[in-house]
């Protein structure tokens, strides 16, 4: 996928456990706390699979995964500034499936590079705890339960679909 001028190019993993749970990641906001995917912005000059590779291990401590098909991307639609001073217009996100067997997330970042980049938690999510989920918190994407669903039951899509969020 080509990225849109102004959307920060980034890639996440939908990280799935030999027992359908899901790895999320929580990251907290003066206004507001979202669940989402790990994964982040794309270096100049890396692929889609050196960034992944990267952000799962800073972010969660997983080495070496065998990255999977392309699910779906995403476009969410937001103002922000990331850690390098850099303003967007939002995201560009090209999310991959990594299966793997279930582990204790550790990441590789220290305590103030987690705090930089908002992540409070981690931890692994069933698909009924994220379909049951009525707490403040959000999931992004907003329907991940039913996207999650459709892979575990139906298996990756022939071809990648597309999310557009705006917030």
């Amino acid at each position: 996928m080509s990225h849109a001028p102004g959307l920060r190019p980034a890639v996440r993993a939908l990280v799935i456990d030999q027992h359908d749970n899901v790895l999320l990641v929580r990251l907290a906001f003066p206004h507001g706390a979202w669940w989402v995917l790990p994964g982040g912005g794309i270096e100049p000059g890396e692929t889609d699979h050196a960034a992944l590779r990267r952000e799962l291990a800073e972010e969660v401590g997983l080495v070496d995964a065998e990255i999977g098909a392309k699910v779906w991307t995403r476009r969410h639609m937001f103002t922000f500034v990331d850690t390098a001073g850099a303003r967007w217009s939002g995201q560009s996100e090209e999310v991959y499936l990594v299966r793997t067997a279930h582990f204790v997330p550790v990441p590789h970042m220290d305590l103030d590079e987690l705090t930089a980049e908002h992540v409070d938690e981690i931890r692994w999510w069933s698909p009924g705890e994220i379909g049951a989920h009525a707490g403040p918190d959000h999931f992004a994407p907003r329907d991940l339960a039913a996207h999650l669903g459709s892979i575990i039951v139906d298996g990756v899509p022939a071809v990648p679909f597309e999310i557009v969020q705006h917030d």
